[in-house]
């Protein structure tokens, strides 16, 4: 089974029973907090993933690290996939259920890709845009890629705008390509 499955499973699992709990806003800030915590640190996430570590082990770690942190419910996520051996897929759960939790809440997901760091009022202009798009609340995300030289590219779900000078670099570039004057024989 693939690891997209995998995840989605668990996260639907996990949403639906933090909803019928009432914990729902709970276990998204944990989940958030164990992404980023996997983000800045590559060891837990290579003792995650490690087959020499053994599961006993790496429960244990997680229990260590977020015993008395987390709700009991995302503790108990932890334990049960820790004893399915399926503790490998947490970092991509915790994404998809942020995911899903988005899709719940009817909030937009949105990246935009930019040269430097956006300042508050671009940053609220482009989430201006994005929810008259998607008429949706919106969770923007800042990405910075030194490649585009200027410009952006904005993606809204499976839609893109792409306003980058690299990109109308590469039109020109497949434009010139062509040769208008020049018979092909």
């Amino acid at each position: 089974m693939s690891e997209y499955r995998i995840a989605s499973r668990y996260a639907k699992s996990l949403l639906d029973l933090a909803v019928e709990k009432g914990q729902l806003e709970e276990v998204n800030k944990d989940m958030l907090m164990f992404s980023n915590l996997v983000k800045e640190n590559r060891d837990l996430l290579l003792m995650l993933k490690s087959p020499i570590v053994t599961h006993d082990k790496k429960l244990a770690v997680l229990n260590q690290i977020f015993e008395g942190k987390v709700n009991d419910l995302t503790l108990a996520i932890f334990r049960i996939l820790t004893r399915k051996q399926r503790e490998e897929y947490l970092d991509q759960i915790a994404v998809e259920f942020h995911h899903q939790y988005n899709i719940n809440q009817g909030i937009a997901e949105a990246t935009v890709t930019t040269t430097f760091k956006l300042d508050a009022k671009t940053k609220a202009e482009f989430e201006k845009i994005v929810a008259k798009i998607s008429g949706k609340a919106v969770e923007l995300k800042e990405v910075i890629d030194e490649e585009l030289i200027g410009g952006f590219i904005l993606k809204i779900g499976d839609r893109q705008i792409d306003d980058s000078v690299s990109s109308k670099l590469k039109a020109l570039k497949l434009e010139f390509s062509k040769n208008y004057y020049e018979k092909a024989f």
